[in-house]
């Protein structure tokens, strides 16, 4: 089966595929787009609103039409192709991709079963459920979801499990320091009396797991999203203390499964703080 055969199967059952070079790489960007000339999708790493034909833009030219996949613009890349990749993230995918035996040893002993792909060096674990991508979050460890591609290796074996909370620590783990949240007050704060509400594990609880859900669920304006609702969490929970570091990183970890960068979380909840005064 040649790789436009390939690419057209996975398009049919909801997988985004994409030609690789020699390689493992994409190809670049056609000359109406080089340099960003067409004001999308800068560095191949944000989608924007080009609308190129080609293949181009790396991860971003991943699709499943079928009418795209086989235009003219893209019957030289598919000739050339050395191999077809597809978008985990566009799949609903995240790719745990381990490169030697030691991190398949980790995977066994650390990770719930799922679907297992083997690869050249390694095996490609896959779960249903997706994340940001991150390189080396462990050694010989990258995970492949949102914003990355990886290589097309075959069906593997075992069913989709749903992505476990363990995988998603490993890329939190792997960012710059979140700020520590603020510690209680000297003296209590105006209508609190004894222990604070805010520490009762419900309600707690139930604000963050809303604040995620607002997130997640925006369609737009994602950055002020974020801010308003890193605001919201602070003037609400932000004076007495209950908010923790496993709280902050489970904000953060939302607003990177929408494309913010680690340093646009950092800055709007630092921003969100000053507002308060916190």
């Amino acid at each position: 089966m040649n790789a436009l055969d390939i690419a057209l199967n996975l398009a049919a059952s909801g997988i985004p595929p994409l030609p690789l070079r020699a390689g493992k790489v994409p190809f670049g960007n056609c000359p109406a787009c080089a340099s960003n000339a067409c004001g999308g999708r800068p560095n191949m790493k944000v989608p924007g609103p080009c609308a190129c034909p080609a293949p181009c833009h790396g991860w971003a030219a991943a699709t499943t039409d079928p009418y795209v996949l086989t235009s003219r613009p893209w019957e030289r890349a598919w000739r050339e192709a050395a191999t077809v990749a597809y978008h985990p993230g566009g799949a609903g995918l995240t790719v745990v991709d381990l490169d030697d035996p030691d991190a398949i040893a980790w995977a066994h002993a650390s990770l719930p079963a799922t679907r297992i792909v083997p690869t050249t060096r390694g095996e490609h674990w896959i779960y249903r459920g997706v994340m940001p991508s991150a390189n080396a979050v462990r050694p010989g460890i990258d995970i492949k979801s949102l914003m990355a591609y990886a290589r097309w290796l075959g069906h593997g074996t075992a069913a989709t499990a749903p992505l476990p909370a363990v995988v998603r620590t490993l890329s939190v783990k792997q960012s710059p320091p979140v700020p520590r949240a603020p510690q209680a007050p000297a003296a209590p704060l105006r209508g609190c009396e004894g222990e604070c509400r805010h520490r009762t594990p419900t309600y707690l609880e139930r604000g963050i797991a809303m604040a995620e859900q607002q997130i997640t669920q925006a369609r737009s304006a994602v950055h002020a999203t974020v801010y308003r609702t890193f605001l919201a969490v602070l003037s609400t929970h932000g004076r007495c203390g209950c908010l923790t570091d496993a709280h902050v990183a489970r904000l953060f970890t939302a607003a990177q499964s929408k494309g913010e960068t680690t340093r646009h979380c950092m800055d709007a909840w630092t921003n969100a703080r000053t507002t308060l005064g916190l």
